[in-house]
């Protein structure tokens, strides 16, 4: 690692490091929604995923969802899963608050951040089949791609309770 990377970045690539976890790390402009970033990432291989930060109507159940980046979560599919009462999208304070990321930068890898386990992690099916899987390691100016194997050990270590759902898409 060089001295040019943030802290938020050099936390994820120790903890990584610490449980064995291999990863390849690529830099790119700062970038806000996966269509952005598309055109830095489309040759690197790997899945690329979209991570929403949601929250229950009561606000008192945060839910991070990772699906694949090319599908469009249907909301109230995903409520009747969870057997929710209206899921939305969480604040910035919140996604601050609970995973200490910005917008743009929403990622697994803030589970590190998560010391109370609050945050309940669902995880689509349709990523399982995946050999490898793109993330922001807590910023939006780099990428790292870790084994679909390793995504599960890091999880498994966050200590988070992690749902597997099939996510159905939106047809909106």
């Amino acid at each position: 690692m060089t001295d040019v990377l943030s802290p938020e970045e050099k936390k994820v690539l120790e903890t990584l490091d610490s449980l064995g976890i291999r990863w390849e790390r690529f830099e790119h402009p700062p970038v806000f929604t996966l269509e952005e970033s598309s055109r830095y990432w489309k040759d690197r291989g790997g899945a690329h995923c979209k991570n929403l930060f949601i929250r229950n109507y009561r606000g008192n159940r945060h839910y991070l969802v990772i699906i694949r980046g090319d599908k469009k979560v249907d909301l109230k599919q995903l409520n009747l899963s969870l057997a929710e009462d209206r899921l939305s999208f969480a604040s910035a304070e919140r996604l601050q608050r609970f995973l200490g990321l910005t917008a743009g930068a929403v990622s697994p890898f803030g589970l590190i951040n998560d010391r109370q386990k609050e945050v309940r992690v669902v995880v689509d099916r349709d990523l399982l089949v995946e050999t490898e899987l793109n993330f922001h390691p807590n910023v939006n100016t780099a990428t790292v791609k870790i084994f679909r194997e390793d995504f599960l050990k890091f999880l498994e270590w966050s200590g988070q309770k992690v749902i597997y759902l099939e996510i159905k898409t939106s047809t909106e």
